[in-house]
């Protein structure tokens, strides 16, 4: 076990900061500061100003990428791009921190400066950086769950090997889709859909657009702030931590012939239809009512 604080920097690409105010809701952050130092933090109190990292030749254990990633945008006469170039080859370890960071996010669909992620621009693999892609993790997700990001840095602290999936997500955490473990499976089960956000009752797949049965994250395993999801309070999964992020018209199902255009990941829709027969069949009245009728 390592005795000395790891020397942490986090650079912010074109972002809205979310990532950076998500981590600051890890409950036991606290503890977290006495085993990691920030050379640099765009919200926390840090040794070193944005300024001494881009004059200074800093020694630096992780470095953290917040924000979609611009070669096009400089900014006076030194641009992310030339930072990210000078620390990653100083650094033990890199992680894009956020779907921005990882895929290019909101502001790559909006075509600012030719924006898009460190290693990949949606699902397509890019040749920048490819240097280091071989020591980079991606923590997806818009914003990142904090306890995610917090458990890979102490992996990386302890030595420990993160099994990685094609996009360096760490597989202990983006190897389940959001579905597995949401609390409303067996409303999926039978096709009963939610028909009112907020409430307790009902899937939301079939009409309210949600992402969860193919998308890779640990929402309804690792509960926000240690309590909840977006499923478990009546409100769709948005599919936040894929490249494909954001998709249009995220509070309805696309269909085709009363078929959902896109099917949960490794069914078939021959499959999808010779179940969906099936569950006609069935008329469970337990589930067609309300939890709480008073």
């Amino acid at each position: 076990m390592r005795s000395k604080k790891l020397k942490v920097l986090w650079l912010t690409g074109i972002a809205c900061n979310g990532n950076a105010h998500s981590f600051l809701n890890y409950p036991y952050l606290a503890q977290f500061m006495d085993r990691f130092e920030f050379l640099y933090h765009p919200i926390i109190e840090s040794k070193y100003t944005l300024v001494d990292i881009i004059n200074q030749d800093l020694e630096c254990d992780i470095l953290l990428i917040e924000g979609a990633i611009s070669i096009e945008y400089k900014k006076d006469t030194t641009s992310i791009y030339d930072i990210i170039q000078k620390y990653s080859s100083k650094a033990q370890k890199i992680v894009t921190v956020g779907t921005c960071a990882s895929f290019g996010g909101i502001f790559r669909d909006s075509g600012y400066l030719g924006a898009s992620g460190l290693h990949f621009d949606r699902d397509i693999e890019l040749d920048d950086f490819k240097n280091i892609k071989s020591k980079t993790i991606s923590i997806s997700g818009c914003p990142i769950h904090p306890e995610v990001l917090v458990n890979t840095l102490y992996s990386i602290r302890e030595d420990i090997k993160i099994a990685l999936d094609k996009f360096l997500r760490p597989k202990e955490f983006f190897a389940y889709t959001v579905h597995n473990g949401c609390t409303r499976n067996e409303y999926f089960e039978y096709k009963i859909d939610n028909h009112n956000f907020g409430e307790r009752e009902g899937c939301m797949f079939y009409e309210h657009g949600c992402q969860a049965p193919y998308t890779h994250g640990s929402c309804n395993k690792i509960l926000w702030n240690e309590v909840n999801s977006k499923t478990r309070v009546g409100l769709q999964c948005m599919g936040c931590s894929e490249p494909s992020f954001p998709k249009s018209n995220l509070f309805n199902t696309k269909k085709n012939m009363g078929i959902p255009e896109e099917l949960p990941l490794g069914v078939g829709k021959r499959t999808y239809l010779t179940l969906a027969g099936i569950t006609k069949a069935f008329n469970i009245k337990r589930l067609e009512t309300r939890l709480f009728n008073d």
